[in-house]
């Protein structure tokens, strides 16, 4: 189990260790996310832990610059997102297709419709929120 929360990007420049099977996880279709094909488990701010040398990441701030993207500015892949000013109760998005597989098999993955109706695509029709931490 140990080693399903271990993960890196492909040249493993960026290792990320994850406190926890994530409790929800979200496939999203919003502009962004299907470009970088995340799937993102969600994590309160700080528990997860992030080794990467200086200048082994780039970031991405798009819109209202409170989210900035990482990716690996060796080998591209995109490995998490953080709020650009973290307030109590924020959470990291780390991208679970930097993990072995097997993790996503232990996992319940929600497809969130991010690029029209902000609802859960199997929930059609339940006015479900959008993706926040506390959601299975």
């Amino acid at each position: 189990m140990e080693s399903l929360l271990q993960g890196s990007c492909h040249c493993g420049a960026v290792q990320l260790v994850l406190p926890h099977l994530p409790s929800r996880v979200t496939e999203c279709n919003c502009s962004i996310c299907r470009r970088l094909a995340g799937i993102w488990g969600y994590f309160d701010w700080g528990t997860v832990r992030i080794r990467a040398e200086e200048g082994a990441l780039d970031l991405y701030a798009w819109g209202d610059k409170s989210l900035r993207t990482m990716r690996c500015a060796t080998c591209g892949c995109a490995t998490h997102w953080e709020p650009i000013d973290p307030q109590e109760g924020a959470y990291h998005g780390v991208n679970l297709r930097m993990f072995p597989p097997e993790l996503l098999s232990q996992v319940r993955i929600r497809k969130f419709d991010g690029a029209d109706t902000w609802t859960y695509l199997d929930e059609q029709g339940s006015g479900a929120e959008p993706p926040n931490p506390g959601d299975p």
